[in-house]
């Protein structure tokens, strides 16, 4: 069942048990699926990595906002977006933790023979490729740049 699918199908539920939260979620998915398929020049149909990226998307904004919410000490104004990365997630991979990131960087490190920042790219560019979907950028970047100096 694709991402389009899953939605509509969460939606509804949402809808009869009067879930405000979940069914503005749900909403904004929807959104983005739609404006993604849109867009000029896409065929209609996404891939599952791209679905994956875009929801992605969605849940960093979401964190993003959170955070700054909540270093301007407005909490009720965190409260929602924190509560929407919860509904928006359910929709990503499993999330690999720091320890299962560091292996894989660890590995790559190793078969590439990188050395010293100058090779960030390249190690980058690789796990990222290896666990898109499963890990966010800024935690992988954060474990390269440990495992570089």
């Amino acid at each position: 069942m694709g991402l389009q699918q899953q939605v509509m199908e969460q939606m509804k539920a949402a809808m009869k048990s009067k879930d405000k939260v979940a069914l503005e979620s749900l909403r904004a998915i929807k959104s983005a699926l739609l404006l993604a398929q849109t867009e000029t020049g896409s065929t209609g149909e996404m891939s599952e990595e791209n679905e994956v990226k875009l929801v992605q998307k969605l849940v960093k904004q979401r964190k993003d906002s959170a955070a700054i919410f909540i270093q301007q000490g407005r909490q009720d104004l965190a409260d929602p977006e924190l509560a929407q990365i919860a509904v928006i997630e359910q929709f990503l991979p499993e999330q690999l933790s720091a320890e299962e990131i560091e292996k894989v960087v660890i590995q790559v490190i190793e078969t590439t023979g990188a050395v010293g920042m100058k090779d960030m790219g390249k190690v980058m560019g690789m796990v990222s490729k290896q666990l898109a979907g499963q890990a966010d950028g800024k935690t992988i970047s954060t474990i390269v740049k440990a495992k570089l100096v």
